[in-house]
């Protein structure tokens, strides 16, 4: 049984009562319980529709503060939440930015705890006190930021911000023992590998049409044959992100040159040309570890005022655990960029700026919502864990196929600069709450870890 209610405490009630709203009678109660923690209770029943709690227990439950949240009824105990933590790292010893730079995006991710009806709360690893299981954890309110003792989550939400940080031991570790000692769920885990993430879509026949020709071995061999066949390919770092390291070479059959697009370590677009492979490897690519690093096969894209257009299209899983697309931007590139990044000059554009025609916007929509469906689908399916969000980024052709680039389980949030990509931004961060729900009732249902 799930119900969305308010909780109050009342002084009034004895040390071990709750007073539960009797449209609820048919589910017995005879504990009550917070994250972890759980006691014995008492229940008496009125006609309102608030759920009232006793001042110990509800100090004893730890309760952040009186609100509208969650109840789950699940073999006579009353669950209260959902309790979410945030797992991130980078914290400051500010508590008015207490995540530097980043303390905008998670103030208005804590704070849509309400319209969901949750408790969310910020945590790094040395926050936690194994010894009593708890955690001091940041929330988030209308008068700001501040530090409460809470017990451990229903769910944690995965928001270390990039891969170093990620292979940090003591994060990993953290990360470990939550899952397998405390069996709490672990949504968002791991950044993805472009080339494993290409491998596994390649096991799918539907998959393959979305799929660039890829290669993991970057050789001037497998480079000469690929440049044969395609009028310019990429050369990609397999663990990449924000368009950093990538390459685009280009060669003119006429004059036997190689041209290769890149930015380089100021941030600069740079255009170099070459006559042989050899060279241009040895140059711009001199001190790298090539077997990081996959080629791909070159897109010609769809333009619009001679800038190149590709797309970036958030999935979401919602309150019943389904993907969703919640957002969809087509990005222009800048001049003389390999991409479309907005740190390279690239703008955002929404899908009806750029397709006024009904028609064409329609269609385009349609193609690119059906292909993020179902590549989601499918990488849930074949990676383990618990995935709740993935940015993708898509190419469209001339004949307007569309082409999967790149698959991102921690997408960037820039599209959401654009003012009327608002509504998008705010559900976003709605949805990664609502899974969240759904994660923790389905942890209360299959405390094993069944249901994974």
């Amino acid at each position: 049984m799930k119900a969305l209610l308010p909780v109050k405490c009342k002084d009034s009630l004895k040390e071990d009562a709750i007073s539960i709203p009797d449209t609820l009678k048919e589910w017995p109660v005879s504990s009550i319980a917070f994250g972890t923690l759980q006691y014995s209770c008492k229940p008496t029943y009125h006609t309102g529709g608030t759920l009232y709690v006793s001042k110990k227990i509800y100090e004893e439950l730890m309760l952040p503060y009186e609100g509208k949240i969650h109840l789950f009824i699940h073999e006579d105990v009353l669950h209260l939440g959902p309790l979410i933590g945030i797992f991130t790292a980078g914290f400051t010893n500010s508590i008015v930015r207490p995540i530097g730079e980043r303390t905008l995006f998670f103030s208005k991710l804590l704070a849509t705890e309400k319209k969901v009806g949750a408790y969310v709360f910020l945590f790094g690893a040395n926050h936690i006190n194994w010894e009593d299981g708890t955690m001091e954890g940041y929330m988030f309110s209308d008068e700001g930021w501040c530090r409460k003792t809470v017990p451990f989550p229903h769910v944690v939400y995965d928001r270390l911000p990039n891969r170093r940080t990620e292979k940090h031991k003591l994060l990993s570790e953290t990360r470990e023992k939550i899952q397998k000692d405390y069996a709490i769920p672990w949504f968002n885990p791991g950044f993805f590998n472009k080339w494993d993430i290409h491998q596994k879509l390649m096991i799918e026949e539907s998959m393959v049409p979305y799929l660039p020709e890829t290669s993991n071995k970057v050789t001037i061999e497998k480079m000469e044959e690929y440049l044969a066949h395609y009028p310019f390919i990429y050369v990609k770092p397999m663990n990449g992100s924000l368009g950093l390291g990538v390459y685009k070479i280009i060669y003119d059959r006429e004059k036997g040159l190689y041209y290769v697009r890149f930015k380089n370590a100021e941030l600069q677009n740079k255009l170099m040309r070459f006559s042989s492979l050899e060279t241009l490897l040895g140059t711009v690519m001199k001190n790298k570890d090539l077997s990081g690093y996959i080629i791909q096969q070159g897109i010609p894209l769809l333009k619009k005022n001679d800038s190149q257009v590709d797309f970036r299209v958030h999935t979401n899983k919602d309150e019943n655990g389904r993907w969703m697309v919640s957002a969809m931007a087509a990005k222009l590139s800048g001049k003389g960029s390999v991409t479309t990044h907005m740190n390279s000059g690239g703008v955002v554009k929404t899908l009806s700026e750029l397709f006024p025609d009904e028609v064409d916007h329609a269609d385009v929509t349609q193609k690119l919502t059906q292909a993020s469906l179902l590549i989601s689908e499918s990488i849930d399916t074949h990676l383990p864990g618990f995935i709740g969000e993935i940015g993708f980024d898509f190419g469209m052709d001339k004949e307007k196929r569309v082409w999967l680039f790149e698959a991102n389980s921690k997408p960037g949030r820039s599209i959401f600069y654009h003012p009327k990509l608002r509504n998008e931004d705010i559900l976003t961060r709605k949805l990664s709450i609502e899974y969240a729900v759904y994660l923790t009732e389905k942890s209360i249902q299959y405390p094993d870890g069944i249901f994974s």
